[in-house]
């Protein structure tokens, strides 16, 4: 199972707003350089995050990016949801039928998964 590149600079960003500036915007130039992508490609997955109610922008001179809401809550889950959606990572090929019983342990493996990144938060990393 692959997640996108987009998504580990998602959870390093989330990580590094949490640990490192919890009440004051980053600007993305600082956030990009932290880990060597270019701000245009950040500032869209900062997009998405904003879009999910993650992170929020502040305009102007000490403008940039903060955690909105309480970070204590927010999950790898948030995140991952945020950047890939929630679509199933199993697509079974067979006939489609809910009872298929290859469907039914993949759709098992991938709800305990994700009930794993739900119970990671974020703010456990950065203590």
């Amino acid at each position: 199972m692959k997640y996108s590149k987009a998504t580990n600079y998602a959870l390093h960003t989330m990580l590094y707003l949490i640990a490192i500036a919890p009440d004051r915007p980053v600007g993305v130039q600082q956030l990009a350089e932290k880990q060597g992508v270019s701000p245009t490609y950040l500032s869209k997955i900062l997009t998405k995050l904003v879009k999910a109610g993650l992170v929020e922008s502040a305009s102007g001179a000490n403008g940039g990016y903060r955690v909105k809401g309480k970070k204590e809550d927010i999950s790898f889950l948030d995140i991952i949801h945020a950047l890939e959606g929630t679509t199933s990572l199993f697509e079974c090929c067979g006939s489609g039928d809910e009872r298929c019983v290859i469907h039914q342990v993949m759709l098992s493996a991938e709800e305990a998964m994700e009930q794993h990144l739900k119970n990671t938060k974020l703010i456990d990393l950065a203590k």
